[in-house]
């Protein structure tokens, strides 16, 4: 058994962006996560996310849904929730059915952060779909605007807000009451 800590994470991602060798990078995240110990600073859930995330960057996209199954399975905390991870690399697979259930299961139970609502919304305009898109930027936007967030929160809510203006214009709508809290 091995701790993992944020700074291996760092380390190993680094690792990936100076050779390229995303898949190598990936195969060490995966041994990480089947030997991390239960009190380590990173789960064995967000190794599997990070290991996806690495055979994304290779190209393997069914890797990646296999690590992001991995982490759901697992039922550990990650950063972006592993559902929405999986309901990418399941649109790059052109399995779209099962993406979009993934979507609505995740719908379901509720998103409890920005990076997950903003990963989604970028990844429904990557795949041309800007009225789903739109919808999730702003069921996010209306979930996180009125708590009070962090510098770091806030930053990403007006990435989320820049985003959703983004999609509006590219839809040819007009600008609407969100919106104008980027004026703010």
């Amino acid at each position: 058994m091995t701790r993992v800590t944020t700074a291996d994470l760092d380390r190993l991602e680094f690792q990936a962006v100076q050779s390229g060798d995303h898949s190598a990078v990936a195969e060490q995240l995966l041994d990480l996560a089947n030997r991390v110990e239960a009190d380590s600073e990173v789960c064995r859930a967000e190794l599997f996310v990070r290991a996806g995330e690495q055979w994304e960057m290779a190209q393997d996209a069914e890797r990646a849904a296999r690590a992001y199954q991995r982490a759901i399975d697992d039922g550990g905390e990650t950063i972006i929730d592993a559902r929405a991870l999986l309901a990418g690399a399941l649109l790059e697979l052109n399995r779209v059915d099962e993406a979009y259930a993934y979507l609505e299961r995740l719908k379901a139970v509720g998103v409890r952060n920005l990076p997950t609502y903003i990963h989604v919304t970028e990844t429904l305009m990557a795949h041309s779909d800007l009225e789903n898109a739109l919808a999730w930027a702003t069921r996010g936007v209306e979930c996180f605007q009125h708590q009070d967030v962090s510098p770091y929160m806030h930053d990403l809510l007006l990435e989320l807000l820049r985003i959703r203006y983004r999609i509006r214009v590219d839809l040819g709508l007009d600008e609407d009451h969100l919106d104008k809290l980027l004026d703010a």
